[in-house]
């Protein structure tokens, strides 16, 4: 399996893919190649395999395993994988580790252990060693909504001094954070930042970021990434208009419900209109209603509209 290396430092759109299910014990490899082959065309920068919008908690080891063979397998080497390997035992996160690398991913992206949490040095302590144990650089993850402890600046700056602790994604939602931390390690010139709410990605990349790991490119991939180069080629005109959509997403897709699972089930709701995978989501969830599948599909409608007058070049949105 060819490898592709990790950039030092990674920059560009990363999507964190949705895990497409038939079942609770039964993954839908079809719906899989088409969304890797939907991204790759959509010009995405990387993938992230096994993160918060994949359900990775949600899934057994055995389907977290199954699903990185697959990705691994779909993606032939087009772009670089990276993986999450987040989990409340560190014999498990290292066996993932070990599989990642086996299969040709390039970097494994990790949160703090979850359920009980953890003081900011037993953090840094327990960062380390799984750095020093995976055998891939190992990115952070920072996701306080999700694992009640938030990685504090000074501890940034100590594990970011370790060999292979490569870059963090956070998904604090917390601007101010963000650009205390790109400050900091602003002189870590291979250090990747990236951030994850799509609602935050120009301003994490006028702050120093060096991308976005944005749940909605698994549905409009040329999307974020036409506003990730509009920024960096400072297009502004242009940038208000794809922002405005990325916004729009956010108020209607992600809105139909207040359920706190409502993004992950809003995108994969809106794969489902797309025709690319069943929306079928892990236990505990449920999937939306006909009546809220239906107004998704409206909204989806509606952005690819747009997308087809703004971008008329791009693969997805007009097929």
């Amino acid at each position: 399996m060819p490898v592709r290396p990790l950039p030092h430092p990674l920059r560009g759109i990363v999507p964190p893919i949705v895990t497409p299910l038939c079942d609770q014990d039964q993954l839908d490899a079809k719906g899989l190649q088409r969304l890797i082959d939907r991204l790759v065309q959509g010009g995405v920068h990387a993938l992230f395999a096994l993160g918060t919008t994949g359900e990775a908690p949600f899934l057994d080891h055995a389907m977290r395993h199954r699903f990185l063979e697959l990705v691994a397998e779909f993606n032939r080497g087009r772009l670089p994988i990276l993986v999450g390997i987040t989990d409340t035992s560190f014999v498990e996160a290292i066996e993932l580790a070990e599989q990642a690398y086996a299969a040709g991913a390039c970097a494994v992206v990790a949160a703090p252990p979850y359920y009980l949490p953890t003081s900011q040095l037993e953090l840094c302590q327990a960062m380390e060693l799984l750095a020093d144990r995976v055998p891939l650089p190992l990115l952070l993850y920072n996701m306080p909504g999700c694992t009640k402890v938030n990685f504090c600046l000074e501890s940034i700056e100590r594990l970011a001094e370790h060999p292979n602790i490569v870059g963090l994604k956070d998904s604090s939602g917390d601007m101010n954070y963000f650009r205390q931390v790109a400050e900091r390690l602003r002189p870590l010139r291979e250090f990747t930042l990236l951030v994850g709410p799509e609602e935050l990605l120009v301003e994490s990349l006028h702050a120093g970021g060096h991308g976005g790991v944005n749940g909605g490119a698994n549905m409009f991939p040329e999307l974020y990434v036409a506003l990730y180069e509009a920024v960096n080629e400072d297009r502004c005109e242009q940038v208000a208009l794809l922002r405005r959509i990325v916004l729009q997403i956010s108020q209607s897709i992600y809105s139909v419900s207040s359920d706190p699972s409502r993004v992950v089930k809003g995108i994969k709701a809106g794969l489902r209109s797309l025709g690319v995978c069943d929306d079928f989501v892990a236990w505990p969830f449920e999937p939306f209603s006909r009546q809220q599948r239906e107004g998704i599909a409206q909204h989806v409608e509606s952005v690819s509209k747009q997308l087809r007058e703004l971008l008329p070049e791009a693969v997805s949105v007009t097929e």
